[in-house]
């Protein structure tokens, strides 16, 4: 695991109301790690994030990121993104719990986030924790919203209450 006082990723500071939009698509630089019911279920070093005005980033990885069996289809719910298309939604299940609805993943996202392609995000807040080159990352504010807080983070952030329609 890297030192977070290290990380490339983490020296970075960003305001979130520089971020762009329509979102941009990037890699992230850093070892993501993903902990649910006391196992680690993903690790990766090839995440891709998604940087969108007034938002925390939203953390992707690669499918091949989680052990076997954690990522189980929700059984139909879908939502909508005006940039990135369809998402169908992904319990995830380990040491004999579960977490309905806990990820999402595009399988044809529109040609500007192909890439995306299969990625798997999950909500940090539903997860037992999530890591930036072992850094702690926050779960971004709100029940639909699925972003990563790491100290390097600035800015007023959509999710709270009254932000729903910014």
């Amino acid at each position: 695991m890297t030192d977070p006082s290290n990380s490339r990723y983490l020296a970075r500071v960003e305001d979130v109301w520089e971020y762009p939009r329509p979102p941009r698509l990037e890699p992230v630089d850093a070892e993501v790690e993903v902990w649910f019911a006391g196992e680690r279920i993903a690790y990766t070093v090839d995440a891709l994030r998604i940087l969108e005005t007034s938002h925390p980033p939203t953390i992707y990885l690669p499918p091949a990121a989680f052990a076997s069996g954690v990522l189980v289809p929700s059984g139909g719910m879908t939502t909508r993104c005006e940039w990135k298309g369809s998402a169908a939604y992904l319990d995830v299940v380990a040491g004999g719990r579960l977490a309905p609805r806990a990820a999402w993943s595009y399988a044809h996202p529109k040609r500007e986030y192909a890439a995306l392609a299969g990625h798997v995000a999950v909500y940090p807040g539903r997860m037992q924790r999530c890591r930036i080159d072992g850094l702690e990352v926050t779960a971004q504010e709100g029940d639909f919203y699925g972003g990563w807080v790491t100290p390097n983070i600035h800015g007023k952030l959509k999710g709270g209450p009254g932000t729903r329609g910014w």
